[in-house]
């Protein structure tokens, strides 16, 4: 039956409309489970009612006629229960409702499936038997499975507007949903772009001739380095440099020792060109998805990028220009950043991803664009997207296809309402960010994604409040030596002195595993990662401090952070190493200082230890992102429960209350450098408990900047006050909403569409 599964889904993808899909599940699945009928049954919401769609084995003239009231019969009680209904003897049941318009005989056997879409029961999926029969577990599952499929066929019908026919069926939202990676409103053209070359249908073949095979791999990577060159040169004037260095971290991966002499030692030994390139590139690739870190998460599908590329390149393929119209909506099952890098500049107004998140590449490059992008939308039918018409709205992840003239005309004002709101956040660039009763808050940047960082992007900001260390160790064959990464950070801290740099020690561990470093643990998330990795390996912390505190003198503008502390003991040993690297290079004649040194607050027995960790360091840095994880034990990348993660939840704004209270206690400083930080709304309630300043990503600066520069310190303590009362994240979200309209300040949030 699992063959038969397959084909049918197969062929439910391939269906070019509802109707289509909803025809071939009832023939295929009548005839799979040998039963005397198969129906489908929709649910219309506004008439509060269930439509007959398609039926094989029951009159066709009933199909859009035949409608079972809400709480009526066996199907009503299938939505009811949202579970399945498997009877022997249907008629005999109390809820048994005889239907004489669709020609139906006394059919015994039942067997209903709900079809379930974002716990909304969308419709039922029924079987039927003349005689008494209980329908088998393995055809329970069979059903299920197939319902799920139906279930996303129905979303995107209802996104396209498919389901509004001559029976005025009508669903109750018309947009397929995924995660906001760029924000803004976009309306435009689909162009769907697809991989250059197919790497995993690579197969291994015996290499002939190795020297030839190599000299054509080594061609091969010079053209892609040749390519990337280009666009970076395209983006020199549109890009601030750290954005552009994501290219260069490509570069340097097209240079790497591991990619390159990898795949040529797979040569010698006796792969082609093509096989070997394709057993490299997982091997790289298969790094970054096991770790936990979503960033670095992400660059998996950088790796496979680069290994098409290349292999377009083998296979002496060139990529055809595509006619991209004037406001083209990028549309792909994997949108890569190069695939936007080559829209022609001025006519990308928005990117869709099918697969995915805010940390990908391509939505980094997408907010550093200021293009409004989509990401993580698995049911959206990639391959029947092109030419259609899109609305995108990059602040709740929402994306209508083929969108009604109402809906066009209310996305028109929003996107005129955005450009408002973008010239006056551009009038506050240059202004102090403090509240109307004069408390200044600082801002500062969330950085370090790449070690090439040249020249500041983002002058409004007071400093880096979060410099990340881990990609210089991960684009490399071996662990960098302390006078290259003198240079990496010496030259952070130059491009932004006088202005403090946050810089944080080594975050790798089970979870961000090195290539040349491998760690295999079965639960990464609470295994051995940061500083305890660091503890365990001396040598490496070592090394990095005496280059962060060399790269440091003459500048003093040095802030030394330690992440993923989880109790004191870890605090007292890195102090020491501290320490010792001050002294060591002391005695060595190098003139360094002792920086000011903080903790990460993202574990939560470091919540209910802050007065203890804040005895012995100088300030404490909150990572919302990891401490709401781990708070609601949610993972957010994962998108069963990605809905569930909220830093708004009164116990994630009850525990930063205790932070910021007991480093208060303390006079100890207390930073925010999760998103949390960069959500104009959230801010205001940071700015109410006490929090000394925030760190965000370079987008959401000047945003942050006008909530705070139109409130005042009381009001924001009126406003947490209000927010504690509640019990639920929407609740406070729906507040906070509410109080930003009557501030006037309603562009910063799009709630309530």
């Amino acid at each position: 039956m699992l063959d038969t599964l397959h084909r049918i889904v197969k062929a439910v993808n391939a269906a070019p409309d509802l109707e289509h899909a909803l025809a071939i599940i009832v023939t295929q699945v009548k005839r799979a489970v040998d039963a005397d009928v198969c129906s489908v049954y929709l649910t219309d919401f506004e008439r509060r009612d269930h439509v007959l769609k398609a039926t094989e084995g029951l009159l066709q003239d009933a199909v859009d006629k035949v409608r079972l009231p809400y709480h009526r019969g066996l199907i009503g009680l299938v939505c009811e229960r949202a579970e399945p209904v498997n009877l022997a003897d249907a008629p005999s049941h109390s809820r048994y409702l005889f239907t004489h318009e669709t020609g139906e005989t006394q059919y015994k056997g039942f067997l209903g499936v709900p079809i379930i879409q974002n716990r909304k029961v969308l419709g039922v999926l029924v079987v039927r038997q003349i005689d008494k029969r209980t329908f088998a577990d393995g055809e329970v599952t069979f059903l299920f499975t197939l319902a799920a499929q139906l279930a996303g066929a129905i979303t995107h019908a209802q996104a396209s507007g498919n389901l509004t026919t001559q029976n005025d069926l009508s669903p109750p939202k018309r947009f397929l949903r995924g995660q906001p990676g760029a924000p803004g409103v976009a309306l435009g053209t689909a162009v769907v772009v697809y991989p250059p070359a197919d790497l995993e249908a690579v197969p291994d073949k015996p290499a002939q001739y190795p020297e030839q095979e190599e000299e054509d791999f080594r061609t091969a990577v010079a053209g892609v380095v040749a390519d990337l060159m280009a666009i970076e040169d395209r983006f020199e004037e549109s890009l601030p440099a750290e954005d552009r260095a994501l290219f260069d971290a490509w570069l340097m991966m097209l240079g790497s020792d591991s990619l390159i002499g990898n795949t040529v030692r797979r040569i010698h030994e006796g792969n082609w060109a093509s096989g070997a390139l394709r057993e490299t590139i997982e091997e790289h690739a298969k790094v970054f998805d096991a770790m936990e870190d979503i960033y670095l998460r992400e660059r998996a599908s950088d790796v496979r990028d680069l290994g098409r590329r290349i292999l377009m390149h083998l296979q002496q393929k060139v990529s055809t220009p595509s006619d991209y119209p004037k406001n083209t909506i990028l549309v792909g099952d994997e949108v890569s950043a190069m695939q936007l890098a080559e829209v022609p500049h001025g006519y990308l107004t928005g990117v869709v991803s099918a697969h995915g998140a805010s940390f990908s590449h391509v939505a980094i490059l997408a907010r550093a664009m200021e293009v409004p992008a989509v990401m993580g939308l698995s049911n959206m039918p990639v391959s029947r997207m092109e030419g259609r018409s899109l609305i995108l709205d990059g602040y709740l992840g929402r994306v209508y296809v083929s969108p009604a003239p109402s809906v066009v005309q209310e996305y028109r004002r929003l996107a005129d309402e955005d450009r408002e709101l973008h010239q006056e956040l551009e009038a506050d660039r240059d202004l102090p960010c403090e509240t109307t009763d004069g408390t200044k808050v600082p801002l500062y940047l969330n950085t370090g994604l790449i070690s090439e960082l040249n020249t500041l992007g983002i002058e409004e900001s007071e400093g880096v409040g979060l410099y990340r260390t881990e990609l210089p160790f991960m684009v490399r064959d071996s662990f960098p030596g302390e006078s290259v990464q003198v240079t990496n950070y010496r030259k952070v801290l130059k491009t932004f002195h006088p202005r403090p740099v946050t810089i944080r020690t080594l975050d790798i561990g089970g979870d961000k595993p090195l290539p040349y470093f491998p760690v295999n643990e079965s639960n990464p998330f609470l295994g051995w990662r940061g500083i305890r990795i660091s503890l365990d390996h001396p040598e490496i912390f070592l090394t990095q401090l005496r280059a962060i505190l060399r790269a440091a003198i003459g500048l003093n503008n040095l802030r030394l952070l330690l992440p993923m502390i989880s109790h004191v003991q870890e605090v007292d040993d890195a102090l020491m190493l501290i320490q010792r690297a001050h002294d060591e290079l002391i005695e060595e004649g190098f003139e360094v200082t002792m920086p000011k040194i903080g903790v990460m607050i993202e574990v939560p027995a470091a919540v209910y230890q802050v007065e203890a960790l804040a005895r012995r360091i100088d300030f404490l840095s909150v990572g919302t992102n990891d401490l709401t994880q781990y708070l609601l034990a949610v993972d957010r990348n994962n998108a069963h429960v990605a809905e569930i993660y909220n830093d708004l939840h009164p116990a994630v704004l009850r525990a930063l209350i205790q932070i910021v209270r007991s480093a208060k206690a303390l006079q100890k400083e207390v930073s925010v450098c999760g998103e949390m930080a960069g959500n104009p709304a959230a801010a205001v309630l940071l700015l109410g408990m006490g929090v000394d300043s925030l760190s965000m990503n370079g987008g959401s600066l000047l945003r942050v900047k006008w909530v705070i520069r139109s409130v005042s310190c009381g009001s924001a303590k009126e406003l947490l006050q209000a927010a504690l009362r509640y019990e639920r994240a929407s609740e406070v979200k729906a507040l906070l909403s509410n109080a930003l309209e009557e501030m006037g300040l309603g562009g910063l949030m799009r709630a309530g569409r």
